[in-house]
């Protein structure tokens, strides 16, 4: 596999390869708050992405969070964006608009839903 052969988009150090357990994501940070998707283990599902900044969705609400990143996909593939069960169980935490497409180039967000009846604080690095 690899990132060879991915079109060069911001910032000129396209592409960068998270790679663990065989597998890479290509990704390019689009600020300085931007961390690198992590895997959890060798045999996780998928990426774990990161706030790049902080954020309080107030109860009942919601708030896009940010990660300052891009990312390539193989040909033929699609990101998804999924929510963490321990985040629904504890915090009524959920996760909307998951779909990221082969050809989607912007800052990666995700949509959290607060569910809960307290405000939920995402920090940086989270």
């Amino acid at each position: 596999a690899g990132c060879g052969g991915t079109p060069a988009i911001s910032p000129s150090k396209w592409p960068r390869p998270a790679e663990e357990g065989g597998m890479q994501l290509c990704f390019a940070r689009l600020s300085e708050h931007a961390m690198a998707p992590t895997r959890g283990s060798t045999r996780a599902a998928g990426y774990d992405l990161y706030s790049a900044y902080d954020y309080t969705p107030p109860p009942m609400e919601k708030a896009l969070v940010k990660t300052d990143i891009q990312i390539a996909l193989p040909s033929g593939c699609y990101g998804r964006v999924a929510p963490r069960s321990g985040l629904a169980a504890k915090h009524f935490i959920d996760v909307g608009a998951g779909v990221i497409d082969e050809d989607y180039r912007g800052n990666v967000g995700v949509v959290l839903f607060n569910f809960d009846k307290e405000k939920f604080e995402v920090k940086k690095g989270d």
